[in-house]
């Protein structure tokens, strides 16, 4: 088990950047792969982007590619997503999560963190 926890969330306007930053804790955290999911209000939680235990593999949804990039720093315990050329439609709670396998499926994702807000006006 690995407990997470999110920052880098806020407001910004439309085309502005924020960087995520979720932090693990724990000496397991390299045998893991990480993703990031968001929830709107009203909507269900979606995947926006995975990395396998040691970055050799990235996954993206259709809505994050060329814009979010997903990394991670083994040494800090950390995953980071990288979100350029933002859109009011990217606003939701952001969550990181934890799985023992690769995977852009949400129910294989068994840890999970508290969520960051990022809202986008227009």
């Amino acid at each position: 088990q690995v407990q997470l926890v999110e920052s880098g969330g806020g407001l910004v306007q439309a085309g502005a950047s924020l960087r995520l930053s979720c932090a693990a804790s724990g000496r397991t955290f390299s045998r893991y792969a990480m993703g990031w999911f968001r929830q709107a209000p009203g909507k269900e939680r979606e995947f926006v982007a995975a990395i396998n235990w040691s970055g050799s593999f990235t996954s993206y949804a259709d809505a994050a590619k060329g814009r979010f990039t997903i990394s991670r720093d083994n040494a800090k315990n950390t995953v980071y997503l990288q979100m350029n050329s933002l859109k009011p439609e990217d606003t939701g709670v952001y969550y990181c999560a934890a799985a023992t396998s690769y995977s852009s499926t949400l129910r294989q994702y068994t840890d999970w963190g508290q969520g960051t807000q990022v809202t986008v006006s227009s």
